[in-house]
C-alpha cells in the first residue's frame, strides 16, 4: 500500500492577485484534485509574490482567502493536502535570503518574467521583481519538493530552482532535493478570447479577453459570444486559425468530447450555436464550484482552520530544511 511517505511531494502555488481564470481551473486546479491521490501535496497561496506589483492591503486579504476557498471548490481535499499561506510559514524568505547569496546577479537578468513584468509595471520595477525567481525556489526547496506541476511556460524558474540547488549541495553537500517540472499531460493551455494567440491571463486588461472562474452565467456567455474566431464560420479544429481551435479545445476540456466529436456534432452550423454551446457548457461546469465556494466564504472560521492546520504541516517540514541550511552556511546555533 502506497503511504504518504512512499509518496512522492508536489509544492504548487498560485498569487492571490486578479481573478482566477477558466484557464487557471482548466490548467491547474481541475488537475490538482487528481494528484492528491498519488502525491503528498502542498498548497500555498503565494501573497508574498503578490506584493512585487503594488496591492490593495484589505483587497490582498481578502483574495488570500477567496483563493484558498476557490482550491477546496475545485476539490481539494484539506485532509489530504496541505493548505497555507506563504507569509504563515517565514522560512520562506528565510530560505531565500541565503539562496539569494547562492545566485547569480546574470541568471536572474536573463529571467523573462521579469522583463515582462517590468515593461508593465516600469514605475514600480523594485527588487522583490527582479529576485522573485529566488523565492520562488525557496518556496520549492524548503519543502523537498520532488516535482511542480507547471506550464510549459514557467519551466525556466524550475531550471533556475534546479540550478541553485545543484550549486548548494556541491558547495555545502546534498541538502535539497533537485525537483523536476511536473507537466500534465492532461493540462490545458486555454487561449484569451480577444487574443487567441495568448495565454488566458488572469491579469489581462481586457476582462473580454478571460472568463474568471466566479463569472455568472450571463457574463459567461456574453463573452464567448465576443470571442475572437475567423470569416470561416465552420467548426472544425485547425490550429492555423486560433480563435475557433481555442473554442474547440475549451469545449472538449469541458465535455470530454474529442476534436472529431466536436466537429461532427457541429457540422453545417454556425460560430453563433457553437459559441453558445462552449458558453452553456462552461456555466454549467462552473456552477457547482461557484455554489460551494459560495458556501465556504460564508464560514471564515472554518477557513481559518483550515489555514493553522496546513501552517502546522508545512513549518514542521519548513523547520527541518532551514535548521539544516543554517548548520551547513555556518550559523551558530545555540544550545537549547
Amino acid at each position: 500500500m502506497n503511504t504518504t511517505e512512499q509518496k512522492k511531494r508536489i509544492l504548487s502555488a498560485v498569487q492571490p492577485s486578479g481573478n482566477l481564470t477558466l484557464g487557471n481551473y482548466l490548467g491547474a486546479l481541475k488537475n490538482w484534485a487528481d494528484l492528491q491521490e498519488d502525491f503528498e501535496c502542498i498548497y500555498c497561496v503565494a501573497d508574498l509574490h503578490a506584493i512585487t506589483v503594488r496591492q490593495e492591503p484589505a483587497v490582498l486579504r481578502k483574495k488570500s482567502l477567496d483563493t484558498l476557498a476557490l482550491y477546496l471548490a475545485s476539490g481539494i481535499d484539506p485532509k489530504k493536502a496541505a493548505f497555507f499561506l506563504q507569509s504563515h510559514v517565514p522560512e520562506h524568505t528565510q530560505l531565500s535570503w541565503v539562496l539569494g547569496c547562492n545566485t547569480m546577479f546574470g541568471e536572474l537578468s536573463r529571467m523573462t518574467q521579469f522583463k515582462d513584468k517590468s515593461q508593465k509595471h516600469a514605475d514600480n520595477i523594485n527588487a522583490g521583481l527582479f529576485t522573485y525567481p529566488v523565492l520562488m525556489a525557496a518556496d520549492i526547496l524548503l519543502y523537498q519538493a520532488d516535482l511542480v506541476p507547471v506550464g510549459s511556460d514557467q519551466k525556466q524558474h524550475i531550471e533556475l530552482a534546479r540550478d541553485i540547488a545543484n550549486r548548494f549541495n556541491s558547495v555545502y553537500s546534498p541538502t535539497f532535493t533537485v525537483p523536476e517540472a511536473y507537466i500534465l499531460k492532461s493540462s490545458a493551455r486555454i487561449m484569451s478570447l480577444a487574443e487567441p494567440e495568448r495565454k488566458m491571463s488572469k491579469s489581462d486588461p481586457n476582462a473580454n479577453a478571460s472568463i474568471f472562474m466566479l463569472d455568472r452565467k450571463d457574463d459567461i456567455i456574453r463573452k464567448f459570444k465576443r470571442a475572437v474566431t475567423d470569416s470561416e464560420a465552420v467548426v472544425a479544429a485547425d490550429p492555423n486559425r486560433p480563435g475557433i481551435y481555442n473554442l474547440i479545445n475549451i469545449y472538449s476540456c469541458l465535455t470530454g468530447k474529442d476534436e472529431k466529436e466536436i466537429e461532427r456534432e457541429f457540422e453545417g452550423k454556425g460560430y453563433g450555436d457553437f459559441k453558445l454551446a462552449v458558453g452553456e457548457a462552461c456555466a454549467d461546469a462552473l456552477a457547482p464550484l461557484q455554489a460551494e465556494f459560495d458556501h465556504l466564504t460564508k464560514d471564515k472560521a472554518y477557513l481559518d482552520e483550515i489555514l493553522r492546520e496546513g501552517t502546522e504541516k508545512a513549518s514542521w517540514i519548513a523547520r527541518k530544511t532551514i535548521q539544516k541550511v543554517y548548520r551547513k552556511v555556518g550559523f551558530y546555533q545555540s544550545q537549547k
